[in-house]
């Protein structure tokens, strides 16, 4: 979780209002954060924040702390406005980018007084917001630079690798491989772009470079001090809504401490866009459903009181609540994020605890003892259990599996391109672990009892987790037989009949592949590894396998 260090004196400055140290525990709690530390340094008294939320960048900052606690202490209301001016500068982006770090938004933000902390909090949060929501840059990379010694029109444009500029914090020009293997930035970040034909640069008419993204600024514009008055943002990345968020989230931070903010013109090779876009978003939800779930007897009223302290704009309307949230939001994917600000204005310490009017007796789950009795039959059969992660990725799933790829659930923005997906079958999670473990004594025979998640548009999160149990068996002279034996051993165990019928299926051998039916359903697949997906996975024996579902075999 994002950590964050903040004067006490300054968050008082932006609110308006002094508090103690002790009421500062709780104050901080609107703002998803938790006191995490306090000292004091030269007289000041300094808080450590520990911010709870991943998805809010806009609270990663002094400025966004106190924002949200003005509001939720109900000194201001509503949605929080923010005006934008046009300006007349653009920034031309070179389609030769595409394939570099395709995608650049800006903004100009002026008449800004520039102080110890609010210089300490602009980089914090420049530096939060890159590390967190850009994944180290490599989604969101953030550059401020001195607006008045900019030279309007800008051109983020693909550069040779031996051009030359001062990087900050270095008196002589260095070529931009050279930053790459001498700048402290560029060996942290080189990865990003090192393997590129060219390399991104940011530079005005004069020729002057403003930044490399997302490497580092220039010596010339990118140091912004205490006489800073005026400054340029650029946001550069891959997806154009996330950059657009986290250039919001810097813009009406920077507002919170008087700026003006204007906007600028992005021309792309086949569209233009005028940045930031502070719109609000919109969104509906149920008030039963706020009621229901948070166990809350709230009036229409007393709901739309709680979320205009949590900066919304409400509109009820039968039996609904039409809300619009701030741009510097984009958590807002279900009406549970709706109920969880709700509950942050209503104060959880004030919900009452209620005694259970039904009384009941826990019990386990049969299903789960179904899934024990099947994991002893698997070890009485001689096999050894493994545990994988549902994460994958799209080659373990697809390509090493050699069969095309289908639509799996993905996540957004994962941490790695490792840990992008969750599995839709387990066989490739076996494979995985043999391909791990052929250093180790032969025959290996594996199996897990674990969950495919597949995609059903029938459901309200669109997914479905399903059990599963797979089993392999790796070393010389194993054949379809053996894989078939054991699936008939657990067939009689469980006293159900079934049938094996014939399929192609490109990640097993031809002619030695079938489905598993039970009563004519399709329950699971069995067969001889292909000798292709053998060699993606480095694995130098005969692999056999079956793989699935459960609940068709489960007998309550």
């Amino acid at each position: 979780m994002p950590k964050f260090d903040v004067s006490k004196s300054d968050l008082e400055r932006l609110i308006g209002k002094e508090f103690s140290v002790e009421e500062w525990e709780d104050l901080v709690l609107y703002a998803k954060c938790e006191l995490d530390d306090v000292w004091e340094e030269n007289g000041k008294v300094y808080f450590k924040l520990d911010s709870k939320d991943t998805n809010r960048p806009d609270l990663w900052s002094a400025e966004g702390v106190a924002r949200q606690i003005r509001f939720a202490l109900g000194m201001q209301r509503g949605l929080p406005k923010y005006k934008v001016e046009k300006s007349d500068v653009v920034v031309y982006v070179d389609e030769k980018l595409r394939n570099v770090r395709p995608y650049g938004v800006y903004a100009i933000v002026e008449g800004l007084k520039f102080d110890e902390d609010s210089l300490s909090q602009l980089i914090q949060l420049q530096e939060k917001v890159a590390l967190t929501l850009g994944r180290r840059r490599r989604e969101v990379a953030i550059g401020v630079f001195d607006f008045d010694k900019v030279r309007p029109p800008i051109y983020y444009r693909a550069a040779e690798k031996d051009e030359r500029f001062v990087p900050l914090g270095f008196t002589e020009e260095l070529t931009l491989e050279e930053i790459l293997d001498k700048h402290e930035k560029g060996r942290e970040y080189g990865h990003l772009i090192r393997d590129k034909p060219y390399y991104p640069l940011l530079v005005d008419s004069e020729g002057n470079v403003l930044s490399m993204p997302p490497i580092i600024n220039s010596e010339y514009t990118g140091r912004v001090t205490e006489k800073t008055k005026n400054v340029f943002i650029d946001v550069t990345g891959w997806d154009l809504r996330k950059i657009m968020l986290a250039l919001n989230v810097m813009v009406t931070a920077l507002a919170e401490r008087g700026g003006k903010i204007k906007s600028v013109k992005v021309v792309y090779k086949d569209f233009e866009i005028e940045t930031p876009d502070l719109t609000p978003r919109e969104f509906e939800v149920d008030l039963s459903y706020i009621r229901k779930l948070s166990g809350l007897d709230l009036k229409d009223e007393e709901i739309k009181d709680l979320l205009e302290k949590m900066m919304y704009s409400v509109e009820i309307e039968s039996e609904k609540a039409k809300v619009k949230y701030p741009a510097f939001r984009d958590d807002i994917m279900h009406a549970r994020d709706i109920l969880e600000d709700v509950l942050i204005a209503y104060g959880y310490n004030n919900i009452e605890p209620e005694e259970p009017k039904l009384a009941v007796q826990g019990r386990g789950d049969p299903f789960k003892d179904f899934e024990d009795a099947i994991r002893d039959l698997m070890v009485g059969f001689g096999l050894q259990e493994i545990m994988t992660f549902n994460l994958t990725n799209k080659e373990v799933q697809f390509t090493k599996m050699n069969i095309p790829e289908e639509d799996i659930v993905e996540i957004a923005n994962p941490i790695s391109q490792k840990w992008s997906a969750l599995r839709k079958w387990l066989l490739p999670s076996l494979m995985e672990f043999l391909s791990n473990n052929t250093h180790e004594e032969y025959p290996q025979r594996i199996f897990e009892v674990g969950l495919a998640t597949l995609i059903d548009e029938s459901r309200e999160t669109k997914t479905v987790s399903e059990p599963k149990l797979a089993v392999a068996l790796a070393g010389t002279g194993y054949t379809f037989t053996n894989a078939k034996e054991i699936l008939d051993s657990l067939m009689r165990h469980l006293g159900i009949e079934y049938e094996i019928e014939e399929i192609e299926h490109r990640s097993f051998i031809p002619g030695r592949v079938g489905k598993i039916l039970i009563n004519g359903k399709d329950v699971g697949i069995i067969g001889e590894i292909h000798p292709q997906v053998l060699e993606n996975w480095n694995i130098e024996v005969p692999v056999v396998a079956f793989e699935l579902f459960l609940r068709p075999l489960y007998r309550s």
